[in-house]
């Protein structure tokens, strides 16, 4: 594995400034660009390691801090590692800042962090790849949506209510959408219930998108985090696998 460099970076955005984790291999050559979407415990070491990993492969990656409306990361107070019995207190705490993030709102932001990544002298000229976990998984989604000329590939990992009956469900985007796709559903995951991968799918194949949905048997929501009790380590390196095959194919 190639040896990264990580810091703290602040992205200017049409509503404030969002702080984030910028990584990318130490001898600073630009290398395609990477946008990690949060899940809703948000930016903290583990994912700075997850974007670490990334990076290694080849990568510059930026972890922005979603809930930057909301303060800095950790926006919540969070353990070094969060078992079942406090996971509801910590969703509550955390619920108000992710209802308010606006598909609106997020897609503004989007942007912004794809200006910069395309103004970093530490990326290559072209598209950026994109991968989210749980609600990043619907941003990777959308963004892919909102941004076709500037997203090659985006991936999904136990995404959350990615195809809803809701007149703004991210799977409505399907025909705005030009990169390819690969989404790593969890089977024990009641956020994305079968007949939503289900009508996922139809959506992406009616809209001619490239994509490839998998379902992951026995993982939980929640199972590349290795910092929560939903953690399962081979349906993670099964992620790590679908995920770098799908950037090195697209980027």
């Amino acid at each position: 594995m190639t040896a990264v460099h990580g810091s703290s970076v602040d992205i200017p955005t049409q509503d404030g400034t969002a702080d984030a984790y910028l990584t990318h291999p130490a001898d600073d050559t630009p290398r395609p660009a990477v946008l990690f979407y949060m899940d809703a415990f948000g930016l903290r070491p583990h994912l700075e390691k997850m974007a670490d990993r990334l990076a290694s492969a080849g990568y510059t990656v930026l972890v922005p801090n979603v809930f930057y409306r909301y303060g800095r990361a950790p926006v919540v107070e969070l353990p070094e590692f969060i078992d079942p019995a406090q996971r509801p207190e910590i969703i509550q705490s955390i619920r108000p800042a992710a209802v308010s993030l606006t598909p609106e709102a997020a897609m503004r932001d989007a942007g912004a962090y794809l200006d910069w990544l395309a103004g970093s002298p530490l990326t290559t000229d072209g598209p950026a790849g994109i991968t989210g976990y749980c609600m990043g998984a619907g941003l990777a989604l959308r963004t892919a949506g909102a941004y076709p000329d500037r997203v090659a590939a985006a991936a999904g990992f136990h995404g959350a209510r990615l195809a809803t009956d809701a007149p703004d469900s991210p799977h409505l985007i399907a025909d705005r959408i030009t990169a390819e796709l690969y989404f790593g559903h969890a089977d024990q995951d009641a956020a994305l219930p079968p007949e939503q991968i289900d009508r996922l799918d139809k959506a992406l194949t009616a809209a001619g998108v490239r994509h490839r949905g998998e379902v992951y048997t026995g993982a939980h929501h929640g199972f590349t985090q290795a910092d929560t009790a939903m953690y399962d380590a081979e349906a993670t390196e099964r992620h790590w696998t679908a995920l770098l095959d799908l950037l090195g194919r697209n980027l």
